[in-house]
C-alpha cells in the first residue's frame, strides 16, 4: 500500500487500494490533531457523487467527532465551493471535502479547507502531514454527535449579492449546464429559480453517476462529446457551462459546438471584472496558464503574479489581500469578492453576466481581446501515462536540456514548476509530472492550431523515445 501523500490539492488514491476506510480515518485523525492543536471547535464535512463518497465522509466525520470537535456533515453531496462557503457561513474552523475532483472514477480524495473558506495553503497541509501515523480514536455514537447541514439557500443568497441580478433577470435566453454526473448537478438551475431569472437552464448529465457517464469528470474536449454535439444546433450568444466532478472547475462550449477553454474563460472574466464591474487588484495565474492573461493584465495596468501549479498557491496570494482574480489551466478560477476558492457555479453565472452586459458571445469577447493584445491563442495538453515514477523522473532529466522542436526555436527556459521551453514568437511548451498520478502532462501554447499539434506530436515522441 502506497504511503499517504498530499499532492497539489489534497490526498487522493484508488478506492479499495490506497483509498480505504482505515486510511481515511488516519488522515482525519491527523487533521483532528492539527485542529485541536490550534484550539479549533467546529469542522464541516462534505462529499461529491463518487462511489462510497458519502460513507467515506461519514467515517471522516466520526473520527473528527471522536476527537471532541463539533462536526457538521452535509445532508447530501455538495460542490466543493459550497463546502468552502459552509466553512465561512457556519463559522467553522476548517473543513473536509471527500472528492477526487476531476480524476478518473476509480479515485477518491480528501481535500482540506481552511477557516477562511478555501483550499488549504501549503503550510497547513505540511502541518497535517507531520501528524500522520496516529491511529484513529474510536467513535462512540452515544457520546459523539454529528449534525447535518444544508446551506443551499444561504449560498444562493450570497451569489445574488455578488452578481448583477437585474441584468441576469433581463436575459430570456438559454444556458446549458453539463455537470458530468458530478456534484454540480442542479445547482445552476436551482439558483435561476431561487433568483427569479427568466433564464432557461438546460441540464445535461444532472443525475449523479459514480462512473461519470463513461468519461473522466474534467471539462476538456475529450470528455465533452455530448454537450458539444448538443450545442452544434445552437447559435448566437448561447453557451454551455461544464463543471467537473466537484464543480470547482469550469469549462465552456459555445454555440456551434466549439470548445471554449479555461484560459479563454479566465481572460474574459478578467476583462469583465475590470472594465464592466470597475474592480481592481492583482491577477494571479499558475505556471501553465496562457500568455494572453499576462498580456491583458499589462494592457489593463494590473499587476500579475505567476505561481507553481495548484490552486493552494493562488489561495496563499488571495489571503495576503489585494487579489482580483486567480486561475489555473485546469479551469479553477477564484474571484476575490466571493471566496479564496474556485467555484464553477459562480463563474458560470459570471460568464453569463459578461454575455448579458456586453451583448456579445464569449467567442466574440475573446477575439476582441486577442486583437487588443496581439497574440493568437491556440492551446492543447497531452496526458502521457508512463509505467512508473522512475520513468517520469528520467523524462524530466532529458527535457531539462531544450532543443529545437517542430520548427520552433527555443530562446529560453523556466523552471518554476516543471520545465518550460520558451519560443521566439511568444509560445511555449511545458513538461510537468502530475502531483497525484503517474502521469506526465505536456502543455503547449502557440499562435496556430497546426503549430500546437506539431509541437505536441514531437514532444510525445521525445518522451517515449
Amino acid at each position: 500500500m502506497a504511503a499517504i501523500k498530499f499532492g497539489t490539492d489534497g490526498w487522493r488514491g484508488v478506492i479499495g487500494a490506497d483509498y480505504t476506510f482505515d486510511n481515511v480515518a488516519k488522515v482525519a485523525q491527523a487533521y483532528a490533531d492539527h485542529l485541536n492543536s490550534q484550539g479549533a471547535k467546529r469542522v464541516v464535512v462534505g462529499h461529491d457523487t463518487r462511489f462510497l463518497a458519502a460513507k467515506f465522509a461519514e467515517r471522516a466525520a466520526q473520527v473528527l467527532a471522536a476527537n471532541g470537535l463539533e462536526v457538521l456533515l452535509s445532508k447530501s453531496y455538495v460542490p466543493s465551493p459550497v463546502l468552502s462557503f459552509a466553512v465561512k457561513h457556519l463559522q467553522a474552523d476548517g473543513g473536509v471535502m471527500i472528492t477526487a475532483s476531476h480524476n478518473p472514477p476509480e479515485y477518491l480524495g480528501f481535500k482540506i479547507k481552511g477557516s477562511y473558506g478555501g483550499a488549504a495553503v501549503p503550510a497547513l497541509i505540511a502541518e497535517v502531514e507531520k501528524k500522520l501515523g496516529a491511529e484513529a480514536k474510536p467513535f462512540d455514537p452515544s457520546r459523539h454527535k454529528i449534525e447535518r447541514f444544508d446551506v443551499r439557500k444561504p449560498y444562493y443568497d450570497h451569489l445574488m449579492s455578488l452578481l448583477d441580478i437585474e441584468a441576469l433577470r433581463s436575459y430570456e435566453g438559454v444556458l446549458y449546464h453539463d455537470s458530468m454526473g458530478g456534484a454540480g448537478g442542479g445547482w445552476i438551475s436551482g439558483f435561476a429559480k431561487h433568483a427569479g431569472l427568466k433564464l432557461e437552464v438546460r441540464g445535461l448529465h444532472e443525475v449523479p453517476d459514480p462512473m461519470f457517464y463513461g468519461v473522466n469528470p474534467e471539462p476538456i474536449p475529450a470528455n465533452q462529446f455530448t454537450v458539444m454535439t448538443v450545442l452544434k444546433a445552437e447559435e448566437g450568444t448561447t453557451f454551455a457551462a461544464v463543471t467537473d466532478g466537484d464543480a470547482d472547475r469550469i469549462g465552456a462550449v459555445l454555440a456551434g459546438g466549439i470548445h471554449f477553454n479555461s484560459h479563454q474563460i479566465f481572460v474574459v472574466l478578467l476583462k469583465h471584472l475590470v472594465q464592466r464591474r470597475g474592480l481592481s487588484g492583482r491577477v494571479v495565474k499558475t505556471f501553465s496558464v496562457s500568455r494572453v492573461v499576462e498580456l491583458l493584465a499589462k494592457k489593463l495596468g494590473t499587476e500579475l503574479l505567476t505561481t507553481p501549479i495548484g490552486f493552494k498557491y493562488i489561495t496563499d496570494e488571495m489571503l495576503k489581500g489585494g487579489v482580483l482574480i486567480g486561475g489555473e489551466e485546469s479551469g479553477g478560477i477564484g474571484v476575490d469578492i466571493h471566496l479564496p476558492e474556485r467555484d464553477g457555479i459562480f463563474n458560470a453565472l459570471l460568464l453569463l453576466e459578461a454575455v448579458v452586459k456586453s451583448g456579445k458571445s464569449l467567442g466574440e469577447q475573446f477575439a476582441e481581446i486577442e486583437a487588443e493584445v496581439g497574440f493568437k491563442h491556440n492551446y492543447d495538453r497531452l496526458d502521457l501515462h508512463l509505467p512508473s515514477m522512475d520513468h517520469i523522473r528520467a523524462v524530466m532529466e532529458k527535457v531539462a536540456s531544450p532543443q529545437p522542436i517542430a520548427g520552433q526555436k527555443v530562446v529560453g527556459t523556466e523552471g518554476l514548476d516543471g520545465v518550460k521551453w520558451l519560443f521566439e514568437d511568444g509560445g511555449w511548451l511545458l513538461y510537468r509530472a502530475s502531483g497525484t498520478e503517474p502521469v506526465l502532462r505536456v502543455y503547449c501554447e502557440a499562435q496556430s492550431e497546426q503549430a500546437v499539434k506539431s509541437i505536441l506530436a514531437e514532444a510525445k515522441k521525445l518522451v517515449e523515445a
